[in-house]
């Protein structure tokens, strides 16, 4: 390189560092961004992304592309992601808890890091809800607990998938309330609405979102939210009743390891944006949105290994 040369592409470092015109400076994002849900499509993560996306592109200025990398509860997607996507922020994946926590505890090789990424935002929760048919016995919580204490393992809880959400709020009751319940186990949400109005269960642990489409049908005895749950406005809190119990599903989105600040920023802004515009749709729906970032991600992630890793190591030591 000649010293000519040398002084010009110098100059041109120089205009770049000062922000001085002659140089065109890169602009995040320039590209369409692909967000991947690892679940199949039709579930909590994939509605709320498709609600997302045309306000994210709008807020951007670049295509979003949602697409599906299902298999494992979310692990096979999230192991993918995180051996292969490039910190660019064109690559981003929707993550869940209890999941990220609970699966590399509980399985000899989840294939991911629960921290071997970059939470960019936790944007909403469905915390939680213990439901019990209409004509339950149990019109309280309370009531359930003092039946549960005089008659060990009688009260069956179902819920969706073992040691997911659902489970481990169960294993937090039992915990917090020194009971001893039978859980049951079902494929999904999609049995329980029956399992309550048939009253083969006592009761069942799901989200918030169930407990709004059968407050008509059934009772919701409590929800485990830090303060009461927009869409079911009657209906305490477990900490109201005397419980420690805040949990549930928190949904949100990561990017890879050493994505730039500045990117993950970017990205925080689109989705805070994104959550004030489609409130009104999620919220009668029993989501509550929240805006978690930044240091608050950690202790989010901090609270819940706290509670679920003690619940979890004992389940595996049972296994």
């Amino acid at each position: 390189m000649t010293l000519a040369t040398t002084r010009w592409v110098g100059s041109l470092t120089l205009m770049a560092a000062l922000g001085m015109p002659g140089i065109a400076l890169a602009e995040y994002p320039e590209q369409p961004i692909t967000y991947t849900i690892p679940f199949d499509p039709g579930g909590e993560s994939d509605v709320t992304a498709r609600f997302q996306e045309p306000h994210l592109e709008e807020i951007l200025g670049v295509d979003v592309n949602v697409n599906h990398r299902p298999g494992g509860g979310g692990a096979v997607g999230w192991s993918e992601f995180q051996s292969k996507a490039e910190p660019t922020g064109y690559e981003m994946i929707g993550v869940n808890i209890p999941h990220i926590i609970a699966q590399p505890i509980m399985r000899e090789n989840a294939g991911y890091e629960t921290d071997n990424w970059k939470i960019v935002t936790f944007f909403h929760t469905t915390p939680n809800a213990l439901i019990v048919p209409k004509d339950s016995q149990f019109e309280t919580l309370d009531d359930l607990v003092q039946y549960a204490k005089e008659n060990p393992q009688a009260v069956t809880l179902g819920g969706s998938g073992t040691f997911s959400a659902n489970h481990l709020g169960a294993l937090r009751l039992e915990r917090e309330a020194d009971i001893d319940v039978t859980y049951i186990p079902f494929t999904g949400t999609g049995p329980l609405p029956a399992a309550v109005q048939g009253n083969h269960v006592s009761g069942i642990f799901n989200y918030s979102m169930l407990g709004v489409q059968m407050q008509d049908n059934a009772r919701v005895l409590a929800v485990a939210s830090e303060e009461r749950v927009p869409a079911l406005p009657d209906v305490p809190t477990f900490k109201e009743l005397g419980y420690d119990i805040v949990g549930g599903a928190y949904r949100g989105v990561a990017v890879p390891k050493g994505t730039p600040d500045e990117i993950v920023n970017t990205l925080e802004d689109a989705f805070a944006k994104t959550n004030e515009r489609i409130a009104e749709k999620q919220e009668p729906l029993g989501f509550v949105m929240t805006d978690i970032t930044d240091g608050e991600v950690d202790e989010v992630m901090q609270q819940l290994q706290s509670a679920y890793q003690p619940i979890l190591e004992e389940a595996k030591a049972n296994q």
